[in-house]
């Protein structure tokens, strides 16, 4: 008699991953996460490992996890993935500052930030 099981966030044909805590500004995470939408996933894969931007090795990451979590819990063909959809969000914002002229005071923020990533399994196989 225990309780009902969670409806699935994704549909059968989908797998996602989430990345939390990236030390990143939204704006230039966004920049990354527009170069991988709509890809297949191994093209995906490639364009991240040789791109020159810091955060594109963790965005990499997220979206092994999401290859991973599509082939072991869902059962889907990696072969047939596209990255569906890669969208960004804001996290915490670290404030720090600096001391200015005539007593006042410089703010640096260090923003935070998160990735979603999510593919899904297409009709044709490559």
């Amino acid at each position: 008699m225990g309780s009902e099981k969670n409806p699935r966030r994704v549909a059968d044909n989908e797998a996602m991953a989430v990345l939390r805590m990236l030390r990143t500004s939204p704006q230039k995470l966004n920049l990354v996460a527009g170069l991988i939408r709509g890809k297949k996933v191994d093209k995906a894969l490639a364009d991240l490992t040789f791109s020159k931007r810091r955060i594109a090795g963790d965005v990499k990451k997220c979206l092994q996890s999401a290859i991973a979590n599509a082939e072991n819990n869902h059962n889907l063909d990696v072969d047939s993935l596209v990255v569906a959809e890669a969208w960004v969000g804001k996290n915490l914002v670290m404030k720090r500052g600096r001391p200015r002229a005539r007593g006042r005071f410089g703010k640096i923020m260090k923003p935070f930030s998160e990735i979603t990533i999510k593919v899904r399994q297409t009709g044709e196989s490559a």
